[in-house]
């Protein structure tokens, strides 16, 4: 197996990036991408690597379904419960990767974090097909469980409890994270691994953004 993973390699031939192909602002440029690797059939585009570290300051990973994308960042949403809010509680800090891996493009997204509001929870909730909202209220994420029939059966529970209801609350455990970036970098792959990386980052003194380039 070492042999074969050393060996494991993609030749990349993408077009260029360059600054002048870029949209104005670091949210319109994932979004352009977004829709593009969205036409490219890629599955579940809005997929993206998310990236905690807790008080121990060991850090963990999982991806998560980015769900909004605008000026003040991006949003996924998640059991308040669970070991990634934990965590976000505690650092106030992430980091995100989009692996767009048949495309030879990535981006990652790194900033502080905030709750987003009630009223956002809500609007995205109604938008979630019944049986995902009834397995948040079935699932104590994180935690341990004895075998797959006790989460059936917290399952059958929770449909049970909201059989009579048109609509299926949220949960108070259940809601919204915002990565709020001070960077976000866009990378695609080139030939000879010289790849492009163009990185968007806020000034500290102005707040103002600006592009720089960075070394492959």
């Amino acid at each position: 197996m070492a042999e074969q993973l050393a060996t494991m390699r993609v030749d990349y031939d993408s077009a260029e990036l360059d600054v002048a192909a870029l949209a104005p602002t670091w949210h319109e440029q994932l979004a352009r991408w977004l829709v593009e690797a969205e036409e490219a059939g890629i599955a579940e585009a809005n997929a993206m690597v998310l990236a905690t570290a807790g008080a121990d300051g060991r850090a963990s990973s999982r991806t998560v379904l980015c769900k909004a994308v605008d000026p003040r960042g991006v949003v996924f949403y998640t059991n308040y419960t669970s070991k990634k809010s934990h965590d976000l509680r505690f650092s106030r800090y992430a980091s995100a990767t989009f692996p767009w891996y048949t495309m030879h493009r990535q981006v990652h997204v790194r900033g502080p974090v905030e709750l987003v509001t009630p009223e956002e929870t809500q609007k995205y909730w109604a938008t979630r097909p019944r049986g995902a909202q009834l397995g948040a209220w079935a699932s104590a994420q994180s935690t341990v469980v004895r075998d797959r029939r006790s989460l059936d059966d917290a399952l059958e529970a929770a449909t049970r409890r909201f059989a009579d209801d048109a609509a299926v609350p949220a949960p108070p455990h259940w809601g919204g994270w915002r990565l709020a970036p001070e960077q976000v970098e866009f990378w695609q792959g080139r030939a000879n691994r010289m790849h492009d990386r163009l990185r968007f980052e806020v000034d500290g003194h102005d707040r103002s953004w600006r592009v720089r380039r960075l070394a492959p």
